[in-house]
């Protein structure tokens, strides 16, 4: 319970709000399932926990920015059975773009419907306040995003919103996710959610080693695309591509240098197919085969950015070699 009114205070809700979950990914599924709605619509570069969960749902698209259409939004709120259920992340995974959730929760206000927030990426990189915004029902959290635990995380539910339960068999949650809590988990993500909100300047410090990153990119490499680049985004994320370059390529010279990244999402590393995020903002499945995605946090230093640099550019030297012969 101490640790319930740790992640209630990093979300802005009352303890008796938070489900316990054993991550963001059935805090998704459970929000898709459990909250009364007639219909799904959900934006294209949504997490695959969000995607899969709602096969059906009607789809809304982004721009090249990676934001979400809020006229196309409106236009398929019009015509969807009531009450919708709006799933739109607050920060995206793989570019770090950033959605206008008070905006999307406003226009699904004016049409009668809720929203669903994959609030996973964003606490400690950006507040939580749009994912309080009248209008959003619930919001998902996972603990290993902010340095917790690996399997757990929650569910804050709005004052107003009932769930019915995804799991069954058993009164915990106040019947509203049956099966004994994760305590050491719980305990790790209530003790990361207290030190997130006690991290002043953390955000800042991963930002400007982002910043620094780019900023190589952009002087010795200008034709590499920095994606979402123009939209708000995290200040610990950046998803950069090396034309000619497979991720795969990209992800092993890094490694064999020390260095950790991903090819899209961290926890679909280990695929070959190209982003769905990438080819909602319109990139070709070339192009998005060749992105990578670099993230900076807690325990990244300046020298970090340097080995990075160092593996990035002498493989981007390499192939523009051969390239030119």
């Amino acid at each position: 319970e101490a640790a319930r009114e740790q992640v209630a205070a990093l979300a802005g809700a009352a303890p008796e709000r938070v489900v316990f979950t054993s991550g963001g990914t059935e805090a998704n599924n459970l929000a898709l399932a459990g909250i009364a709605h007639a219909s799904v619509v959900v934006s294209t570069v949504e997490h695959d926990s969000v995607l899969a969960a709602a096969p059906d749902a009607a789809r809304v698209p982004v721009g090249r920015d990676g934001r979400i259409d809020l006229a196309a939004l409106d236009r398929v709120l019009a015509r969807a059975p009531t009450p919708a259920l709006v799933a739109v992340m607050l920060a995206n995974n793989e570019t770090g773009a950033l959605q206008p959730v008070a905006e999307v929760a406003r226009l699904a206000r004016a049409r009668g419907a809720r929203v669903h927030c994959d609030a996973a990426q964003a606490p400690g990189r950006v507040a939580l306040d749009a994912a309080a915004a009248p209008g959003v029902a619930s919001l998902a959290l996972s603990a290993h995003k902010i340095g917790g635990p690996q399997g757990v995380g929650a569910l804050v539910l709005g004052a107003d919103v009932e769930l019915a339960p995804l799991l069954r068999g058993g009164g915990q949650e106040r019947r509203r996710r049956a099966g004994t809590e994760n305590v050491a988990g719980v305990a790790g993500f209530g003790a990361a959610a207290e030190c997130v909100m006690r991290a002043d300047g953390e955000a800042a410090r991963a930002a400007a080693l982002r910043d620094r990153f780019e900023r190589a990119i952009r002087a010795r490499a200008p034709e590499a695309p920095i994606y979402a680049a123009s939209a708000p985004r995290l200040g610990n994320t950046s998803c950069v591509g090396m034309p000619g370059v497979s991720a795969e390529i990209q992800v092993i010279a890094c490694d064999l240098a020390g260095v950790a990244v991903s090819a899209g999402a961290a926890c679909s590393s280990g695929t070959v197919a190209p982003s769905h995020v990438l080819r909602a903002m319109g990139v070709g499945d070339r192009a998005a085969g060749e992105a990578i995605r670099v993230s900076f946090g807690w325990a990244s230093r300046d020298e970090d950015v340097e080995r990075l640099c160092g593996a990035w550019f002498a493989l981007y030297e390499r192939n523009r070699a051969r390239r030119a012969a």
